[in-house]
């Protein structure tokens, strides 16, 4: 028991600075490196290992990844999610996958409206005109999203799992 109350933390920084990287990634260039979802899945497995959960969370991360196929087959989720999510179910655990789940769906909800929201903006605001060249980060982040709002491009999902997964993390 020592060991894992000295691994534990080391691992579940790990798992956040995953997290983070995968969400900004999709969020900057619509991807997620296969390294995060590796990552995850192998502080996850390392964590039910020193649990002793290995066989069930193995079987709650297969359900989770059969059913993100449907979805992806359905257009639901692009192929990047399915890989994290599926991660993520390994990293919480068996018991919190059902929490996993329902922090994500809140998450995106939350994404889906602040989208909606921006892509009013980005329509109010008229086309992108390619000879202002926008001045800072900020402004050349928002020409960018905004290009992906008005063609109508998928929403950085790996965000609001990432935020389910912090979420289950931190308090469940």
């Amino acid at each position: 028991m020592n060991a894992f109350a000295n691994l534990q933390p080391f691992v579940i920084a790990l798992a956040a600075a995953a997290l983070l990287l995968g969400a900004l990634h999709d969020l900057a260039a619509r991807t997620i490196p296969h390294a995060v979802p590796l990552v995850l899945f192998a502080s996850g497995l390392v964590l039910r290992l020193l649990e002793g959960q290995a066989p069930l969370a193995l079987a709650a991360t297969a359900a989770v990844f059969a059913g993100c196929m449907l979805a992806w087959r359905r257009g639901w989720l692009g192929g990047g999610d399915v890989k994290l999510l599926t991660a993520c179910a390994m990293l919480v655990g068996p018991a919190q996958v059902p929490d996993l789940i329902l922090a994500t769906a809140l998450a995106g909800g939350v994404l889906a409206a602040i989208y909606l929201l921006a892509f009013r903006a980005a329509r109010a605001a008229g086309p992108i005109s390619g000879r202002s060249r926008p001045a800072g980060l900020p402004a050349r982040l928002w020409r960018a999203e905004r290009w992906r709002l008005l063609r109508r491009a998928p929403l950085p999902y790996a965000c609001a799992i990432c935020a389910g997964a912090i979420a289950t993390l931190h308090w469940g």
